[in-house]
């Protein structure tokens, strides 16, 4: 338009088309601009609204330690593990649902930052165990994640920690508690029976075999997947013993505390295993000095219902940051009195209950004979154990009433 009044300025012949000139040219410069610029403001506004994201409240997540309960007999372990009812896999759920952590976190805990302080077995307990990841610190976070959990996890605490904590390598010893019934302990010539209590002398027996664990050794033969003396293999036992024995429904039961550096897998359930063989007369202390020789040692693994993890300690952390005013301790004093009171109903009441109604220990102990303590390419050196000598008996006696005997297979 103002082109075309350019080109044909030579139509003005009047003051009148003059004035008419002027104020259409004052028009198109005043108002044209204001309605593009009014319709440019519009357009970013539309833009403006449709690329606005929702807030991200987990921006401001925090690096957090969480120490946690739980009874392990319905699950398949600590690590989370797809398709399976893990330990992890219930708690990051709830802390999804609880709206704590990104949902995305649940399915990749990785980008959380998310690290366990020790991956326990098929059903193993733990009463303190220790978890670290970033969490939206919130007012009342703990009682949110507790109504979504099961019964039997239960979330105890959570503090505050460094922004680099991680709570596997910054852990410098975990303590783990076996629960066990006495008949355990008896003699291999004996009946085994859910009547059976300790002699004056028995426990004082148990404890002389446990201390030969403690101090450095190589644990190769305790665990699977590790080559004789292997420096992996090597872990500091700070202490191993069992207490006095009580009387719970019925039965005796004891509990064995053993306190270490670290563990590997089925280390624990391996030890309890070849110090019941020594205790019962399945075997001697010169076969538990083989196992930390160059030889492969046929170690039987106790059940792993017994087994709890009952604290991961912290202590060169507390002292570093403990202080410090910004952090909190990993000691958990405030909370001990619920720790007790789940390990009474919780843990140990579903120990007591499964192990009466299940007879797992009754159960290993029938296969315990079959185990030789020995190395594994050397098993047919002559040397027999008493309950095997007592067997040959009965099997010969046998065939001279003509009774048939089916012959032994193979160990593995």
């Amino acid at each position: 338009m103002i082109r075309t009044l350019f080109q044909n300025t030579s139509f003005i012949r009047s003051r009148n088309q003059l004035q008419f000139y002027l104020s259409t040219m004052s028009e198109i410069n005043l108002t044209t601009p204001k309605v593009e610029e009014e319709n440019v403001k519009t357009a970013n506004g539309r833009l403006a609204e449709s690329e606005k994201r929702p807030e991200y409240k987990w921006k401001k997540a925090k690096k957090m330690a969480a120490m946690i309960s739980f009874s392990g007999k319905d699950y398949i372990g600590m690590q989370r593990n797809a398709g399976f009812k893990t330990i992890e896999g219930e708690f990051l759920a709830a802390l999804s649902r609880a709206g704590i952590i990104d949902p995305e976190w649940e399915e990749i805990p990785q980008k959380g930052f998310f690290q366990r302080a020790s991956r326990t077995d098929k059903g193993v307990s733990a009463l303190k165990m220790v978890v670290s990841l970033k969490m939206a610190e919130e007012e009342g976070m703990v009682e949110k994640v507790n109504a979504e959990l099961p019964t039997d996890i239960k979330l105890q605490a959570v503090v505050r920690v460094t922004k680099n904590f991680n709570c596997k390598s910054a852990a410098d010893a975990r303590t783990y508690l076996y629960v066990l019934p006495t008949f355990a302990f008896s003699p291999a010539t004996e009946i085994i029976s859910e009547d059976w209590r300790c002699e004056p002398d028995t426990i004082a027996n148990v404890n002389s075999v446990l201390k030969e664990f403690i101090g450095s050794r190589y644990f190769h033969n305790y665990t699977s997947g590790k080559l004789p003396l292997e420096p992996s293999s090597q872990r500091f036992i700070h202490e191993f013993e069992c207490g006095e024995p009580f009387i719970k429904d019925g039965y005796e039961w004891c509990i064995i505390r053993v306190k270490g550096q670290s563990f590997m897998l089925h280390q624990i359930r391996k030890m309890i295993g070849m110090a019941l063989g020594i205790v019962r007369g399945h075997t001697d202390l010169a076969a538990l000095e083989q196992t930390w020789g160059m030889d492969r040692i046929d170690i039987p693994r106790a059940p792993g219902l017994g087994l709890v993890l009952e604290e991961v300690h912290y202590d060169r952390y507390n002292k570093r940051y403990g202080s410090d005013g910004i952090h909190d301790t990993l000691s958990w004093e405030k909370v001990e009195d619920q720790v007790e009171t789940f390990k009474q109903d919780i843990v140990f009441a579903d120990i007591f209950q499964t192990e009466i109604e299940t007879k797992s220990m009754f159960e290993w102990m029938a296969v315990l004979p079959m185990h030789k303590f020995e190395p594994r390419h050397f098993e047919e050196d002559g040397r027999q154990s008493p309950l095997a000598i007592a067997k040959a008996n009965v099997e010969r006696e046998q065939g001279k009433n003509g009774v048939k005997v089916d012959e032994d297979e193979e160990d593995e």
